[in-house]
């Protein structure tokens, strides 16, 4: 009788890998979920986000240090407007969650936050002429889809984010992950 065509040997065979195909799931599987567990990140928001446009506008070295420097003055320019804001809306929620709530108060609020988004909008402006001014025509054109590409896709999170709709952790899954599923 040939050993390995023995009855014996194949059930134990059979047996170990479905054993060993069992416990390789099992790793798999708990790999996946402590994989999603440390695919959290914290949700800070981040007045002055680094945006590199040195690459896609060809900057020069010059260009590059005069576009730092008036985002970096942008951001300072407009971050007691940020901050007003977000005042306001602290008191805004305060005065909504009371058993009676103040509707002129909350008008009130409600109009100031759109006068300072107001000003932030005129100051985002007038730093976006400021950094045409220092492109090339052709650089200007690329700015141009770049500054469309973040006022399109941006919007939505920072709606989001701004009114608190996401939890403080939640996970970081790309569009291209979540189209994948």
């Amino acid at each position: 009788m040939n050993f390995l065509t023995s009855k014996k040997f194949v059930t134990t065979a059979l047996i170990l890998l479905v054993l060993l195909n069992v416990t390789l799931l099992g790793v798999l599987w708990w790999q996946n979920m402590v994989k999603t567990e440390s695919r959290h990140i914290t949700i800070t928001r981040q007045i002055n986000r680094q945006l590199s446009f040195t690459g896609p506008l060809a900057l020069s070295d010059s260009q590059s240090a005069s576009f730092h420097k008036l985002r970096k003055e942008h951001f300072e320019k407009v971050l007691p407007e940020i901050q007003a804001i977000n005042e306001q809306k602290k008191l805004i929620i305060e005065e909504s969650l009371k058993d009676q709530p103040d509707i002129k108060k909350i008008e009130t609020l409600s109009s100031s936050i759109g006068t300072h988004q107001t000003t932030m909008e005129r100051e985002l402006a007038t730093h976006f002429h400021e950094l045409a001014k220092i492109c090339t025509p052709d650089q200007r054109d690329s700015l141009k889809k770049i500054l469309e590409h973040i006022s399109t896709h941006n919007l939505p999170n920072r709606k989001a984010e701004r009114w608190g709709l996401f939890p403080p952790f939640r996970e970081s899954i790309s569009v291209k992950e979540t189209q994948s599923r």
